[in-house]
């Protein structure tokens, strides 16, 4: 996938193109790895701002960032899986997921999986099956950036999802309407585009679905063989045709545009007829999702002064920039105790909070998280989340990169690193006041740099 030309890009998505009001600079290259992937390296960052936009996200689009172990991540990642299927571990498949956002070439496929995760959300908590749970989220995975038909259809057939949504339970003479309520609400038209009527025959369709040893099955026998009439088209409907109903209608191409730009922007940054443009745009693409998040992450809306430190950061994404970018992936804390962490904070994988998903935002920073956030910070700046326990040497690492070995050295290194050197001198200063004693404490300045309120922001 690689950005859009300028010629196909809607209006309110026009590609970016430095300027001077808006060049291409450290701020801007860190605001593209938070967003599209989970942070960035002093190299990484160094990298893509000597060769520009058109390369930088070419090589995030594609998948094509080098991490070290290329050849061998797909096996590591292959064996946790089987080992957290055989043993029946809902911890150890977080831990799969967070070892493959840490260590993948391709960190936005990651954000897509988790973006579909969140979109059609299903909880192990009803589930309890870890294997239907990694089959589905492999699911999203391989086609994360597929035309949404593809990947509707295959949603509508997976096996944790029809557990999660009372399927097996929907038959003729008997409907149960939760999976077809939310393939109206939540994963295609959206509330206020539909009527109750269509719920109640959208149910009729699904009838006879059910998951048996773990696969989906289409029992005949309990399948309501008569004709429905579903957003104003009847006839003898059964699954495959209410799907292509759906995904006709101008709606689905709305809801799909939003939730791109919900993920990869946040609310602050967005306007409706923006919205509008990437869902007719989508409608002209067939709904293609890899055309609408490369036209997103290219675009000079994306990297405008408003999107920038405008979102609120998801816990997967704070805890995991931070090991990142501390180049703490292989000597760090865990997967597991990382995927912990990530669940202390309110986004445990996996385990979304209802059929609505996380709601993000300002929900994130609750006083119980923001709490727990200055927790996760003092832990890993210590040392204490690794075995065995030791801090990273933020100063060591800033003397590797070029940067002194004083305080303002180490924190004017870390943010950059973390922020795009997004601090002002009143930040600064606030931080450095708070060394107690001051002087040199990189552990420390870590700790309160990471708790501060600019870290919750990017």
């Amino acid at each position: 996938m690689t950005p859009a030309p300028a010629t196909e890009g809607p209006p309110s998505w026009a590609p970016y193109r430095p300027k001077a009001d808006a060049p291409w600079d450290l701020r801007r290259v860190v605001h593209l790895h938070r967003r599209a992937g989970f942070g960035a390296t002093w190299n990484e960052i160094e990298r893509d701002l000597a060769e520009g936009p058109e390369a930088s996200l070419d090589r995030l689009l594609a998948g094509s960032r080098p991490d070290g172990e290329t050849g061998r991540f797909e096996e590591t990642a292959a064996r946790l899986a089987e080992a957290a299927v055989a043993r029946r571990q809902p911890g150890q498949l977080q831990a799969w997921w967070i070892y493959r956002m840490l260590r993948t070439a391709d960190p936005l496929s990651e954000q897509l999986t988790l973006m579909w995760h969140n979109h059609f959300a299903t909880s192990n908590l009803k589930v309890d099956d870890v294997e239907l749970m990694w089959r589905q989220n492999e699911m999203f995975r391989r086609l994360g950036r597929s035309p949404f038909g593809d990947l509707l259809r295959s949603a509508v057939h997976d096996a944790a999802l029809l557990v999660w949504l009372d399927a097996p339970s929907n038959r003729f003479g008997a409907p149960n309407e939760n999976l077809a309520r939310e393939l109206l609400e939540l994963f295609t038209l959206g509330v206020g585009n539909y009527a109750e009527a269509d719920v109640k025959q959208a149910a009729r369709v699904l009838t006879g679905w059910t998951v048996r040893d773990g696969q989906w099955r289409d029992d005949p026998q309990r399948h309501d063989p008569g004709g429905k009439t579903v957003l104003g088209r009847s006839g003898p409907w059964r699954t495959d045709d209410l799907v292509g109903i759906l995904l006709d209608h101008r709606a689905t191409a709305h809801r799909i545009a939003w939730r791109i730009c919900d993920h990869f922007l946040g609310s602050a940054a967005l306007d409706a007829t923006a919205v509008d443009e990437l869902a007719e745009g989508l409608r002209k693409h067939n709904l293609d999702i890899g055309w609408a998040v490369g036209t997103v992450l290219s675009s000079a809306r994306f990297f405008d002064e408003a999107s920038i430190g405008s979102r609120i950061v998801p816990p997967v994404d704070y805890v995991l920039s931070a090991v990142r970018g501390l180049e703490q992936t292989a000597s760090g804390p865990s997967p597991a105790v990382l995927a912990d962490w990530v669940a202390e904070l309110g986004q445990e994988l996996f385990y979304p909070p209802n059929v609505g998903g996380w709601p993000g935002g300002r929900s994130w920073l609750s006083p119980r998280t923001m709490i727990a956030r200055v927790r996760f910070a003092s832990e890993l700046a210590e040392g204490r989340l690794r075995h065995p326990a030791g801090p990273p040497d933020v100063a060591a690492l800033a003397r590797q990169h070029g940067f002194g070995h004083s305080t303002e050295q180490v924190l004017d290194f870390l943010d950059r690193l973390l922020f795009g050197g997004s601090l002002d001198q009143a930040g600064r200063a606030q931080i450095l006041s708070a060394l107690d004693p001051p002087g040199m404490a990189s552990g420390r300045l870590l700790a309160r740099l990471l708790a501060s309120t600019r870290a919750q922001l990017g």
